[in-house]
């Protein structure tokens, strides 16, 4: 996806929230805030973007978002309960309607059998008790991992949420 069509998916998601009334936050860790800057990249999104969290590390994770060291260390940081788990604790500390959680491995190190360069989870909450998981494998190197996670995540905000509520 180009930076144009993230900017209008953006844009789409942007004027669906906020006539809504409602709010997004996002919780990012393989892609570094990227879905955070695409969305504020849009004039007017301090009506419907909360905040973001870059949670990086596991300690990151934990100590911002609430995701429990045993979830962590039970299944990995690239797991579909760590994203299930920073998706609600990002709702709760942004007092936001909907989250977008992400985290993968974008390479080009830090891969396994299991989880290969590439892989992706995504959750992503509504804060009336709406959820969905997701995991994707992309290929390309560490830049288009990430581009296309971003791109991934605000289409599954679009379709599953906004498009047609």
């Amino acid at each position: 996806m180009t930076d144009n069509e993230l900017m209008q998916l953006s844009e789409r998601i942007g004027l669906a929230l906020k006539a809504r009334g409602a709010t997004l936050t996002t919780a990012e860790s393989c892609t570094g805030g990227w879905v955070a800057k695409v969305v504020t990249d849009i004039a007017g999104s301090s009506a419907w973007f909360e905040r973001g969290f870059v949670t990086y590390s596991n300690e990151a994770k934990a100590q911002m978002i609430g995701v429990q060291p045993a979830t962590l260390d039970a299944h990995g940081a690239v797991s579909e309960q760590v994203v299930v788990e920073m998706a609600i604790g990002a709702l709760k500390a942004a007092r936001a309607d909907y989250a977008i959680s992400i985290s993968g491995i974008a390479g080009p190190d830090g891969g396994s059998d299991e989880k290969p360069v590439g892989t992706v989870w995504f959750g992503i909450a509504s804060v009336s008790g709406e959820g969905i998981t997701r995991r994707e494998c992309f290929s390309g190197d560490r830049e288009a991992v990430r581009r296309q996670a971003t791109a991934y995540a605000l289409q599954t905000l679009w379709q599953h949420f906004l498009q047609n509520a």
